[in-house]
């Protein structure tokens, strides 16, 4: 079975299924409050491979990922720009999932909305007051987080820790009991959106939405909760410690994936100027070159994003490319089954795609210059890890030859003419690199 660092643990852990042969996941989905950044693109690949291999691996996946659809940034944009927070967090959905489609992202199997709960989210709030873990104060009601044991568990930190380095907002300052405190209520301003409770018209704090609406779904004790390695802290551990306030068995397990940086390492922030637009690179590269450059990353670890990556991550792309054109004909074959049993062990082994990955590439090798029953079972087993298991779809479709291509074809003949086999070799080489096939005839060099 596959195993996966466990951030609550902060071990690599086996995830045995609380239920056989299925397998529930909660990951938390977008704030629908602009366009989708390049650590969406990364998280939301990440989870949908490991989702595409348990299904791969036979197991019957439930996959939900929220959408939050009321919140505070949602609520400014609407303001600036005139409009009510419905029609912007509607915009910009469907920007997401449009994203989300070209990345090969398969549409979770629920995806529930904020506003859809806000009645059982009013109705957890209710019963953490009750219970004494949550508190009415003057612009809402906030948890008191001091009231669970092991609060900060995800953030494997103890909780003076936590404590002396809280930032307070101005408007909270004075109605926090304690600096790790958090809001579960927000007392609406007027003019904003609301609904009723209790303590007075409002809407739900963030940290309350996802616990409310995992549960409500895949009930207590589901098998995987994920995110990127942002949410860890305080977002999904304040999910955690609402839970466990609450009397319930949240999830089984705790997994993060790694933050997006920069070609020099550096974390990508809008202070320091080094972000990237995840729309701007689909429109310039192919959205599946992101796709594997995501799986040639472990997803724990940082993963570098530029033009050179993206630049290096096509041309691997291409390769794999006309390898399925080469070799359509195994498609329906059997897979070798060394190969995938190898390709399990690396999966199952924290997740480790860039070995699948490598793994891949090496078959691909091994294929070309085997006998043909051998060969076919080798690409069948590429196709079935790429296509199957990775959700990296080849394109078999022959491409039309940049023109670029043909030039640089035509100064090889003019080498070769002249006999400078240096330079017609260097150019040959140039663009075998960038997945062409090269081939000599008698009227000149050919591409394809």
């Amino acid at each position: 079975m596959l195993s996966l660092f466990d951030t609550a643990l902060g071990y690599v852990t086996e995830l045995e299924p609380s239920r056989p042969g299925k397998f529930s996941i909660y990951v938390c989905g977008p704030t629908v409050s602009g366009d989708p950044h390049l650590g969406h693109g990364r998280f939301t690949v990440v989870w949908d491979v490991l989702r595409r291999y348990l299904t791969w691996r036979g197991l019957d996946v439930r996959f939900v990922s929220n959408v939050t659809d009321i919140e505070d940034k949602i609520i400014v944009r609407a303001q600036a720009e005139g409009l009510p927070p419905e029609e912007v967090a509607s915009r910009y959905e469907g920007v997401w999932w449009q994203t989300m489609s070209r990345l090969g992202v398969i549409r979770p199997d629920e995806t529930p909305h904020a506003t859809g709960w806000v009645p059982e989210m009013v109705d957890l709030i209710g019963r953490l007051v009750d219970s004494g873990h949550a508190y009415l104060a003057g612009d809402g009601v906030y948890f008191a987080a001091e009231t669970v044991d092991d609060y900060g568990l995800l953030a494997r930190q103890p909780l003076d820790t936590l404590r002396a380095g809280a930032r307070l907002e101005a408007s909270e300052a004075a109605s926090k009991r304690s600096p790790v405190d958090f809001v579960l209520w927000k007392l609406a301003k007027p003019g904003e959106p609301s609904w009723p409770s209790p303590w007075g018209p409002g809407r739900p704090g963030w940290h309350t939405e996802c616990v409310v609406m995992s549960l409500g779904l895949l009930g207590e004790d589901f098998d995987l909760h994920t995110g990127g390695l942002d949410l860890s802290f305080p977002h999904h551990e304040n999910e955690r410690a609402q839970a466990k306030a609450d009397g319930k068995r949240f999830t089984r397990h705790w997994a993060h994936n790694g933050m997006i940086v920069d070609e020099g390492g550096e974390k990508m922030s809008k202070s320091v100027g080094n972000t990237l637009s995840l729309l701007d690179l689909l429109d310039a590269y192919d959205p599946r070159a992101f796709r594997l450059q995501v799986l040639q990353a472990h997803y724990r670890s940082p993963m570098a994003v530029g033009a050179g990556t993206l630049e290096s991550t096509a041309g691997a792309l291409e390769r794999l490319d006309v390898f399925a054109r080469e070799y359509a004909y195994a498609y329906t074959a059997r897979p070798d089954q060394d190969a995938l049993a190898k390709f399990r062990g690396f999966m199952d082994d924290d997740l480790d795609t860039p070995k699948a990955v490598a793994l891949g590439f090496d078959l691909v090798k091994r294929a070309r210059s085997a006998r043909a029953d051998e060969a076919s079972a080798l690409a069948s087993a590429v196709f079935d890890i790429f296509e199957r298991a990775l959700g990296l779809v080849l394109n078999r479709e022959a491409r039309a030859v940049p023109d670029a291509v043909l030039r640089r074809a035509a100064e090889r003949d003019e080498a070769r003419a002249r006999r400078d086999w240096g330079a017609a070799d260097a150019i040959r080489d140039e663009l075998k690199a960038q997945g062409w096939t090269v081939e000599d005839g008698p009227s000149g060099t050919t591409v394809r």
